[in-house]
């Protein structure tokens, strides 16, 4: 036996029938849906990072406070080809003509920005990019000007020394996004020569890094172990934080779809592949009479579904580089112009899963051909003998579990979706026979025809199990998809309504309060929040250091308490503020209380009744937590991760922040900004058109792979129906031998088909409402979600009408064919 041409001719002759071709279009669904979600997600996280440079100011960033960075950081970067730029940051006291001004000041060498740009407005008001300022020279804020009341030309002084202002800063790279005073901008070399940098300074210090992605890498991994205990790395991953909750849902949300359309394909492909394999039992076993060995055999069907699968995967890799292509240039207003080179691993990864598939969901069913016997030729009745192989019908099983695990990023994604889909495929096997059981009893009484379809289900106990389980499974991707999806995009949506605060007011007083809203209200501001802000300091958690509270390994918690700790009060909760454990404060409690936010609570390791001392200024306040709270910070409404109870907040002193809604706010603002010049300003319509950005770009890419999603599941259905059409084949020719007419061939038809169709509609719908919620929850971080019933329910009914429309479809040929032939066809 040639078994290489025997193959290719078996391929050939065979894929005019359903199974291969099925087969192969679920194969290319697969890989085209992983290589366009793959693709994309790799060029847009490498656009967005390449971006977030020119945000940053550079690839790679070393910050230390009080101290600057030993020189060898300095040498070893230019060693590994490295261009660098140095920064110091503080604060100080602008003067002018007896006026004075609170600034943070940011001095810069004359190699910054290494990304970005640097952009001031000149004397008329014109923007243009430059460089560092000059020796002598400043650039300022618009509200360090309206306070000094100097323009462009007129001296500050700083330090006991005059600078000469050059131009208003417009935009800087590596800015803060929050500033807590008004900035100014000067030159490195005055800034170290002014005498304000000396011992006890609170001055932070920064080395900025560029170059190529290897030499970052490479110098990033000698530095780490070197860095002194007051400095600390920051990669162009942190200049995304604002964005990071959005991606991160963008991520999980892609990643679904184009999990579940996978699985919904390898399930194709074992229904397909089991189709195959039974109509392949008696030519398997005419070719064990002519002589062929077990290992011939199965030899030739593996290299028949080779044949049939490399075209199949070349096809939906190219197909899904076509739409990754698409993709990218319909979102690439968004990304920004970052050089992002088409990524190919991602294709090659798409394949390796495709033909994971292939084995896991089709070699069960064919390694079963090798032990057909040779007298089944003989005996078409005749049980294959107890196979060897049975134990790899758990494969399937373990392909899923991978597949879940390796692509969807996150554990978390991953064990909700395999409980899910577990819990549904369990629930329909249980139920499935429950259902029967109860046919069985309570059927005898309804009419001929209904009963004989009904029955139908019970004689292929196994069949209607395997039938149900798959439509219920298919039936729960496409509800998460295409009902319980865009539920969640539209409640993701929704989160970021078109009067989300855009603006940030800080430094306003208390005498200022009065004013200040008479303004906001005249300009017509609205979703308008203000709460007091007093800077202090974290000294210890129950008794004792921070640092030996948290331990040995907690780098991130101990930096975030290094600093100032800025903390608030309210009578009331916040809104964007919800309460889930404790009690908010009495009027006037008789110790201090605090109320945590969650993620502070978690980060550091505190519980309710644990007290932290907090230093403000020469006072300490010692504060028990009395209560924690679930912080919506993507509201942008001010929002605080400790608040004290208003009777021991007001005598700390503060000041005031706020934040609101104006449209079109830039001019109107300038005016209450020349008003009121100790006021600073954060404009984040920026941020927020980012958001909303990436958010309409996920709803659109998650519409795009719910195609694959789609076809994958048609293909499931047909195939799960296909699974019975050669037994029904007959049983219909034999009842239109008994004298049926086609009316009540067709009330069989619709009875069976009708009750496989709603009993795995229903058992979907419950399952995805079940999986909805706790994805909502746990992935998607949307507390109170809820699943759309009436949904689920037009799903589950329609399911009931399209399987018993496919059911009459399916067999109306055989319904009009004469019995006598299609006997004869089948002896």
């Amino acid at each position: 036996m040639k078994t290489g041409a025997f193959a290719w001719r078996s391929l050939r002759r065979e894929f005019r029938h359903g199974e291969l071709a099925t087969l192969a279009i679920a194969l290319l669904l697969a890989v085209a849906a992983l290589t366009a979600v793959g693709t994309l997600a790799s060029r847009v996280e490498h656009t967005l990072l390449g971006s977030a440079a020119d945000l940053m100011g550079g690839n790679l960033g070393i910050s230390a406070s009080r101290s600057a960075l030993p020189e060898e950081f300095s040498a070893q970067a230019a060693g590994f080809g490295l261009t660098s730029s140095r920064s110091i940051e503080f604060a100080s006291v602008l003067f002018a003509d007896g006026r004075s001004q609170f600034t943070e000041i940011r001095a810069v060498d004359g190699d910054f920005p290494l990304r970005g740009e640097l952009v001031v407005a000149n004397a008329q008001g014109l923007q243009q990019r430059v460089g560092a300022p000059a020796n002598g020279e400043v650039y300022i804020d618009h509200a360090v000007g309206a306070t000094l009341q100097s323009g462009i030309g007129d001296v500050v002084q700083l330090g006991g020394r005059d600078y000469r202002i050059a131009g208003e800063l417009i935009r800087a790279a590596g800015s803060a996004v929050v500033q807590f005073a008004p900035a100014m901008m000067m030159n490195l070399r005055d800034a170290e020569s002014s005498g304000l940098l000396g011992v006890g300074s609170r001055a932070s210090y920064r080395l900025m890094l560029a170059g190529d992605a290897d030499a970052i890498e490479r110098f990033s991994n000698w530095a780490k172990p070197r860095l002194p205990d007051n400095a600390r790395l920051t990669t162009i991953a942190d200049a995304q934080a604002n964005l990071r909750t959005t991606l991160k849902r963008g991520e999980n949300f892609l990643r679904m779809a184009a999990l579940l359309a996978v699985l919904l394909a390898g399930v194709a492909v074992a229904l397909a592949a089991q189709r195959f394999a039974r109509r392949k039992t008696e030519e398997v076993a005419l070719l064990r009479c002519l002589g062929a060995s077990r290992n011939e055999i199965l030899l030739a069907l593996l290299l028949e579904l080779g044949m049939l699968a490399l075209p199949a995967f070349a096809a939906g890799g190219a197909i899904g580089l076509a739409l990754h292509q698409a993709a990218f240039a319909f979102a690439g207003p968004m990304l920004g112009t970052a050089p992002a080179p088409i990524p190919f691993a991602p294709v090659f990864a798409a394949v390796a899963i495709g033909l994971a598939v292939l084995i896991g969901f089709a070699l069960p069913p064919l390694l079963r051909l090798r032990d057909v016997e040779p007298m089944r030729v003989f005996r078409q009745d005749m049980q294959t003998r107890l196979r060897r192989f049975d134990v790899l019908y758990l494969l399937p099983l373990a392909v899923s579990a991978g597949l879940l695990m390796t692509q969807s990023n996150s554990l978390t994604l991953a064990l909700v979706l395999a409980c899910g889909l577990f819990a549904v495929g369990l629930l329909a096997s249980l139920f499935t026979l429950l259902v029967l059981r109860l046919l069985r009893a309570v059927g005898r009484n309804w009419p001929g025809a209904l009963r004989f379809g009904l029955a139908n289900l019970g004689r292929r106990k196994r069949l209607t199990m395997i039938q149900v389980t798959a439509l219920a499974l298919s039936l729960t991707a496409l509800d998460l998809l295409a009902v319980v999806g865009p539920s969640l995009l539209e409640r993701w949506r929704a989160e970021l309504p078109a009067d989300t605060p855009n603006y940030f007011v800080l430094n306003l007083q208390s005498d200022q309060r009065a004013g200040f809203e008479d303004r906001l209200r005249t300009l017509g501001a609205d979703n308008f929040s203000l709460l007091p802000l007093a800077a202090g300091k974290l000294v210890a958690i129950n008794g004792k250091d921070p640092a030996l509270h948290l331990g040995a390994g907690d780098e991130e918690a101990s930096r975030r308490i290094e600093g100032e700790v800025r903390v608030s009060w309210s009578s009331t909760l916040p809104e964007a503020n919800t309460l889930i454990e404790g009690t908010w404060f009495e009027d006037a409690p008789p110790a201090a209380q605090l109320s945590v936010s969650s993620n502070w609570m978690e980060m550091l390791k505190l519980k309710l009744g644990d007290t932290l001392t907090l230093r403000f200024g020469d006072q300490d306040l010692r504060a028990a937590i009395s209560s924690v709270r679930e912080v919506d910070w993507d509201s942008f409404r001010v929002n605080f991760f400790l608040m004290l109870d208003p009777a021991h907040g007001d005598p700390l002193p503060h000041s005031l922040i706020s934040s609101f809604h104006l449209a079109n706010g830039s001019s109107a603002l300038a005016a209450l900004s020349r008003d009121m010049p100790n006021l600073s300003l954060v404009d984040v319509n920026s941020i927020l058109d980012r958001v909303r950005d990436v958010i309409q770009k996920v709803t659109t890419s998650v519409s795009w792979v719910l195609a694959f999603s789609l076809a994958a599941g048609v293909m499931v259905l047909l195939g799960a129906l296909a699974s019975t059409a050669e037994e029904r084949r007959f049983e219909t020719a034999l009842l239109r031998t008994l004298g049926a007419d086609r009316r009540q061939v067709n009330l069989a038809i619709l009875g069976e088909f009708g009750a496989l169709g709603l009993l795995a509609g229903a058992i979907s719908g419950l399952g995805t409402a079940a999986t909805s919620v706790v994805l909502a929850s746990e992935v998607f971080n949307m507390q109170g979600f809820r699943p759309p019933a009436f949904g689920l329910a037009v799903v589950a009914v329609a399911s009931a009408l399209l399987v018993m429309l496919a059911g009459l479809l399916g067999t109306r040929r055989i319904a009009r064919t004469p019995p006598m032939l299609v006997l004869r066809r089948g002896s």
